[in-house]
């Protein structure tokens, strides 16, 4: 596979380091100081199968876009732009394109998602526990909740009627779900859902150790998209009902 890297930072690296483990080859690393001649030169003559975009909540759609336009897969895993998605879904439908986003490539975290909606549909007829969400990443990270968070946030509400929006902080309103976000050095992400009665807390928990679990789903996230067309998350690459 001839990867195209979006975003040469520590993800990047990370992902790159592994791809060659694994027989890859990345073709091409996009940052900063290249980004305007291959927005203007296209990527569309380079032979790549597939582009990685692990860059900033700024630049994220535009290297998407850059993608989409080339004809090329385009795995995404940058949080921070998610105002956009629906721009970007629309752009990939009326290119015809290949696009897989994920807030995270971790299969223990898509896991921890999946265990998030049953738990949050069985509260439902509990309403003496009322849930909080913590994430903590390290000091580096630039968006706050991260979109792992808001993933979690968001399914909790879809699948809890008595919560209808998630607030940054201490919730004002008994239907705000509140989500805390705390940075702390060296932390690779850690995600907790407290269910809280007056009786006893119920809580489930997923703890990252190193980058290394979302370097590898990203990339079987990218042998998998290859030669498909159209909109995928890691609940298609797991073949799991998320």
């Amino acid at each position: 596979m001839r990867i195209a890297l979006s975003g040469y930072g520590k993800m990047g690296k990370a992902i790159e380091e592994e791809a060659l483990i694994k027989g890859h080859e990345v073709v091409l690393k996009i940052d900063s100081k290249n980004h305007n001649t291959l927005k203007n030169n296209r990527l569309s003559n380079r032979n790549i199968d597939v582009l990685i975009d692990f860059s900033r909540p700024e630049s994220a759609v535009e290297n998407i876009k850059m993608g989409i336009d080339a004809g090329i897969p385009v795995v995404c895993g940058t949080t921070g732009w998610l105002d956009k998605m629906d721009e970007i879904k629309e752009y990939t439908k009326s290119q015809n394109g290949t696009f897989l986003y994920a807030s995270n490539f971790s299969i223990g975290v898509n896991l921890f998602f999946s265990l998030n909606k049953v738990l949050a549909k069985m509260m439902n007829t509990h309403p003496e526990y009322k849930p909080y969400l913590e994430e903590i990443h390290h000091t580096q990270k630039l968006d706050a909740p991260s979109g792992t968070g808001i993933s979690l946030a968001n399914d909790l509400i879809l699948n809890y009627e008595h919560k209808s929006s998630w607030i940054k902080g201490e919730a004002s309103t008994p239907n705000e779900l509140a989500i805390i976000s705390k940075r702390i050095d060296k932390v690779p992400g850690t995600h907790e859902i407290e269910w809280k009665s007056s009786i006893d807390t119920i809580s489930i928990k997923h703890t990252a150790h190193s980058r290394k679990g979302f370097v590898m789903g990203a990339l079987l996230a990218a042998e998998w998209v290859q030669a498909k067309k159209g909109l995928f998350g890691m609940s298609d690459v797991l073949g799991m009902d998320l």
